[in-house]
């Protein structure tokens, strides 16, 4: 059966490399019916696209602007899916390259594979310029094995039985539809929380190691600090899906076999780089986690989103 796959793709200040990326995707095996761009003020998309005949070039696709105050992770990717009416949706970030033609087609399959599964998500690769210590973090979370998750396996996976990236995910319309979809508004991670819902009514989380995108950030300490903070924020807001599964334990075990990866690969020197990053990390994490308890101006100063608290 061929199921119908539209492609949702947020963008904010994008460069030429958006180009690429929609060139990939309109040559993938597998057919899109539209690519639907969400994008985030228009005056940036209007200057990448000066002279470049873009629509002319790109004829599936259709484009949506909003501001910057009314940008939101959950609700404008819920706005998105409302212009679609495939079977499946995709949602990918601006910044993510398909590393080659059979990205949709192996998402539609792992999706397909079993019944009850909601999402099925990509393998994360790093780019050329991305740093030893985020390299090694990309291998943890996306290694070369695919899966499917589902509650039973939350006992031995924990919080990583939810985990699924927005950065390429497959949706299964049907079940999308029957669970609410998004959330209205999220600073962040509304990809976890999907997923999360999901599992708890007992549907499944795939992923697909052979559906590859290349992306990776390098990040600085205080990035990393306020990206945090804002999972932090979402897990809060959300304890239906993480009151009773600690994060902080996948963390440990990223930095244990992070240093072990550095010491047997004679990269000892990035340790202690590690060790504060690291600490950047779970501050910025806790600090989320109680922002209910923190002056507002201070909450707006941690968190990468100000818009979200206006």
């Amino acid at each position: 059966m061929q199921y119908s796959v539209d492609i949702i793709l947020p963008t904010y200040k994008p460069t030429s490399e958006l180009f690429d990326i929609i060139e990939r995707l309109e040559s993938q095996t597998y057919p899109i019916n539209k690519i639907i761009i969400m994008n985030t003020e228009e005056k940036y998309f209007e200057r990448l696209l000066h002279g470049a005949r873009f629509l002319e070039r790109f004829r599936n696709i259709e484009v949506h602007h909003l501001s910057a105050r009314e940008f939101d992770h959950a609700g404008t990717r819920r706005k998105a899916v409302k212009y679609s009416n495939a079977d499946i949706f995709v949602c990918m970030t601006h910044d993510a390259v398909p590393a080659n033609e059979q990205v949709i087609e192996a998402l539609v399959k792992a999706l397909m594979k079993e019944e009850d599964i909601a999402v099925a998500y990509a393998r994360q690769l790093a780019r050329p310029d991305c740093r030893e210590i985020e390299q090694f973090t990309r291998k943890f979370n996306y290694p070369d094995t695919s899966c499917i998750k589902s509650a039973q396996d939350i006992e031995q996976l924990g919080i990583k039985t939810f985990f699924c990236s927005n950065v390429c995910a497959a949706y299964d319309r049907r079940i999308y539809n029957a669970l609410g979809g998004f959330e209205k508004r999220a600073i962040f991670n509304e990809d976890m929380i999907y997923a999360g819902h999901a599992v708890k009514a007992g549907k499944k989380i795939a992923y697909a190691a052979d559906a590859a995108v290349i992306h990776s950030h390098n990040f600085t300490c205080m990035q990393q600090f306020r990206r945090n903070f804002d999972l932090g924020v979402s897990q809060s807001d959300h304890p239906e899906v993480f009151a009773r599964i600690s994060s902080e334990s996948e963390g440990s075990r990223l930095v244990g076999d992070t240093i072990r990866h550095l010491w047997t690969s004679k990269k000892k020197k990035l340790i202690p780089y590690l060790f504060v990053s690291s600490a950047f990390k779970l501050a910025g994490y806790r600090f989320g986690k109680a922002y209910q308890h923190l002056p507002r101006n201070m909450v707006r100063w941690c968190s990468s989103n100000k818009n979200y608290w206006k």
